[in-house]
């Protein structure tokens, strides 16, 4: 009889199932794996084959430490934008900033994530990135804990990005853009060079806003 060891990090494996968890150790038990392990093939198996996760459901943490999901903006558009603070399009918060003050009334929402990804350019923890979006750019739209975009990526971008995204294919810079539409799914991509200023942008998500109401 030969004897197979196998690395248990149950903690990895729900990540990439796009699950969420909560454990009282760092270390899962088998028998509790298991069973979440059960439930992921409950919720998998529900899903039709090659169907993305809806992320209106992903769990999310803000910047500030509290946990929701995109479902709390439910019925709006957003403006979903990776973010970093010592990057070449980091004035682009400007921008940003005066989308969502300029779209908000109708239902836009911009949200930011930070991440230290490419070009280790968000080197900062979360209260410094705060301090920093809000006292430069004047930032007012949701932000969001740092998350990594390429190893263990956030299961939020992994629904964006993978095969079954109706927009798929890698980041490959920070200020990548993403539009929601009011259903929940993917309408729109932009990459770092379409600035928030452009027409091409505000177009699409003038589209999904919808006509705008009459005084």
């Amino acid at each position: 009889m030969c004897e197979i060891n196998i690395d248990f990090r149950p903690a990895q494996l729900l990540t990439r199932l796009g699950l969420a968890y909560k454990v009282s150790h760092p270390l899962m038990d088998k028998r509790n794996f298991l069973t979440a392990l059960a439930a992921a093939g409950l919720a998998l198996a529900s899903q039709p084959a090659g169907a993305a996760p809806d992320l209106m459901k992903i769990p999310l943490q803000d910047i500030h430490g509290r946990t929701g999901a995109l479902g709390a903006w439910e019925g709006k558009v957003l403006l979903i934008v990776n973010v970093a603070s010592e990057c070449g399009y980091t004035s682009q918060y400007k921008g940003l900033e005066e989308l969502y003050q300029a779209y908000k009334e109708r239902g836009l929402i911009v949200l930011g994530f930070p991440s230290n990804d490419f070009g280790n350019q968000e080197p900062d923890n979360e209260q410094q990135i705060y301090a920093f979006c809000t006292k430069k750019y004047q930032v007012t739209f949701p932000l969001f804990s740092k998350i990594n975009l390429r190893t263990n990526a956030h299961p939020l971008f992994t629904a964006l990005t993978s095969p079954a995204s109706p927009i798929p294919g890698p980041i490959t810079w920070n200020f990548s853009k993403f539009v929601i539409g009011r259903d929940g799914v993917l309408k729109a991509r932009f990459g770092p060079d379409t600035e928030p200023e452009s027409m091409t942008l505000k177009n699409a998500i003038e589209k999904e806003l919808g006509p705008k109401p009459k005084d």
